[in-house]
């Protein structure tokens, strides 16, 4: 596969909510919950403006999940396909080892750089594939600090049991002590 898809991603109401309700329905989880997000530096469609955004990140299976929620109206990819209210799917994401050749391909492709962020060191781009599969496609760099980071919401899914709770504490990820570093 040239990029494989490792996220989908949803655009959501209440991003706690949503994991409460994926955890019921399908066992998703822990969510890592990460609350009005900031970036190094941000750009949509040529403006600097960045909506205020909350994230959720878990896993089901080998799937990561994302949950977004936009507290603000300011335009962004999300507004792009979301009124305030609405929810569905919006982008999945692939892990890309060269970024700077993954982003002039998919320019290349015609598709629309619509926005491009730097944070924790890593790069992310969004580009408007609507045409394709119904939302964006995110390609997103995979520095070794940022794989170690999904390897341990993975495992944290890996060893989850009945009764755990679906949000992430990242100090005490289990209620029973388990840590998902050396389960």
């Amino acid at each position: 596969m040239l990029y494989p898809i490792f996220q989908h991603a949803y655009f959501v109401n209440d991003v706690e909510e949503a994991a409460h309700k994926w955890h019921r329905l399908y066992g998703a989880g822990p969510f890592v919950l990460v609350p009005h997000h900031k970036t190094i530096k941000f750009q949509y469609r040529g403006t600097d403006q960045e909506a205020d955004v909350s994230y959720g990140f878990g896993y089901l299976g080998e799937n990561q999940i994302q949950f977004i929620q936009q507290h603000d109206e300011t335009p962004s990819i999300y507004r792009d396909m979301y009124q305030e209210g609405e929810e569905g799917f919006h982008h999945v994401g692939c892990l890309v080892n060269d970024f700077a050749a993954a982003r002039q391909r998919m320019l290349d492709l015609g598709f629309v750089n619509a926005c491009e962020l730097w944070a924790d060191d890593v790069n992310a781009a969004y580009f408007d594939t609507r045409e394709v599969n119904g939302g964006f496609t995110e390609i997103h760099g995979d520095p070794v600090h940022i794989l170690g980071t999904f390897a341990t919401w993975k495992r944290a899914h890996d060893n989850l049991k009945p009764g755990d709770s679906p949000i992430m504490n990242m100090e005490a990820p289990f209620p029973d002590g388990r840590d998902p570093d050396y389960l």
